[in-house]
């Protein structure tokens, strides 16, 4: 498997950062598809359009997964379809396996997600597979995509630690990255998946990543269910990563990742990386009244701090509009 394989590199040694952070905002997608109240069509089609206008370069739009297995999904060909593609704006899908990829290229999708996980259990909980044959899943995909010319972006979940399998070790974690990165992935985003990592599990990990390539073919994804996304992000910035993903509002959970709670939420990273003087290129006043709108048609507390502090009446009048 991809185990067998070396994947050390010669890489420059550089701390010479970027002032720029790249955000991927996944709660159109990983942030809905937990949630049982299912949000109709023209919602999340309103939903990603306020996205659009935020100033993110990336937005997951949905998933071409089976509606048996993530009902919040049914509808996801007619929400890409009648999405307002905003010229800078990047829509990928997630695709769990080959008819989801055709449905994808049918509706128009240019770039694709696919995901896996260190963890053997975790596979076949999430993909109904073992690891082999997930990885040759993902070959069959990506081979597909290419005729295609389709982008191809990596997901690993649980990169720190599962929920049926405990903790999983970086080099393990480290020689899958490779293996996508191999396969054709330009981009592979490391997924803490039930939020067990610390600062100083995930400083360990990207030692390991730093030995697979540079550093700027990585991104973090964060749930925050100890609190630790915002330290963990910090981290991150630390050791070189300019991209996160995150969800608007703080949504999101795994459906076979019991307790997980949602992802770190945008709007809090936003007012981190903006207080530390980056850049990002995002309206974070946007983004909070966007995260206000999901969670008034969700009918659930908005998860994001930042969002909440910087609530007015003003926005909430601009949200009802």
């Amino acid at each position: 498997m991809f185990l067998s394989r070396p994947f050390i590199r010669n890489l420059p040694n550089s701390r010479s950062y970027s002032d720029f952070v790249k955000v991927v905002e996944v709660g159109p997608r990983d942030g809905l598809q937990n949630e049982k109240k299912i949000i109709p069509t023209p919602v999340k089609v309103d939903f990603i359009n306020r996205l659009s206008e935020t100033g993110l370069q990336v937005i997951e739009a949905t998933s071409f997964v089976s509606p048996k297995w993530v009902p919040q999904m049914y509808d996801s060909a007619e929400v890409f379809k009648q999405i307002k593609k905003v010229k800078g704006v990047n829509y990928p899908v997630l695709i769990p396996n080959a008819k989801g990829l055709e449905k994808a290229i049918e509706v128009g999708a240019k770039e694709i997600a696919i995901f896996s996980s260190p963890s053997e259990s975790f596979s076949k909980k999430n993909t109904n597979c073992t690891l082999s044959e997930n990885m040759e899943r993902m070959k069959e995909i990506i081979c597909l995509a290419k005729k295609s010319d389709l982008t191809i972006r990596g997901y690993i979940s649980c990169i720190i630690g599962c929920p049926y399998e405990g903790s999983m070790k970086p080099a393990v974690v480290a020689a899958l990255a490779s293996a996508l990165l191999d396969l054709g992935c330009y981009e592979v985003s490391l997924g803490d998946t039930i939020g067990v990592g610390t600062p100083k599990k995930v400083k360990s990990l990207l030692s390991e990543m730093r030995e697979v390539d540079d550093l700027s073919k990585f991104a973090l994804h964060f749930h925050d269910t100890y609190g630790q996304a915002i330290g963990n992000t910090y981290t991150g910035l630390d050791e070189g990563i300019r991209i996160f993903d995150s969800s608007v509002s703080g949504l999101g959970g795994c459906p076979y990742a019991a307790g997980a709670t949602g992802n770190v939420a945008t709007e809090d990273l936003l007012y981190f990386l903006h207080e530390q003087g980056l850049q990002t290129g995002v309206d974070l006043n946007k983004m909070v009244q966007v995260g206000h709108f999901i969670s008034n048609q969700l009918e659930k507390k908005n998860q994001s701090k930042v969002g909440n502090a910087l609530l007015t009446k003003e926005t909430l009048k601009k949200v009802c509009v």
